[in-house]
């Protein structure tokens, strides 16, 4: 998925952070970044700004928004593939099934409106 949302900046911490071990210093850029980032995955401010109030919360707080990223991208990305697959065998209805799928599950905004999207584009198709 693209970096529509500044997403790398976000992934970059946890890398950092989550993986490489450097302690989360929670300068005002970051908690803003964690903050921003929160919204945008469906955490509400009321739980990311509790979540920022003390470290070991700031770190479940970038896991959680990383870990919806992820699975949220390779989620679509994999629903995505076989909607394709679906459609180009002349199967629309299985390839809105696919959106559905994703769209019960899915909490990231983003991703909900990209399956949205495809299903809208699909009610052109028999």
């Amino acid at each position: 998925m693209s970096d529509e949302h500044g997403w790398d900046a976000i992934r970059a911490l946890g890398r950092r952070v989550l993986e490489g071990g450097t302690p989360l210093e929670l300068t005002d850029d970051v908690r803003a970044l964690l903050l921003r980032t929160a919204g945008e995955v469906a955490i509400s401010n009321a739980h990311a700004v509790h979540a920022l109030a003390t470290e070991a919360g700031a770190l479940d707080l970038l896991r959680e928004t990383i870990r919806r990223i992820s699975e949220g991208s390779r989620r679509l990305t994999r629903a995505l593939s076989l909607m394709y697959d679906h459609q180009r065998a002349g199967d629309y209805d299985t390839a809105r099934q696919e959106m559905h799928a994703v769209l019960a599950v899915e909490v990231v905004p983003f991703y909900r409106e990209i399956a949205q999207d495809q299903l809208d584009d699909m009610d052109e198709k028999p």
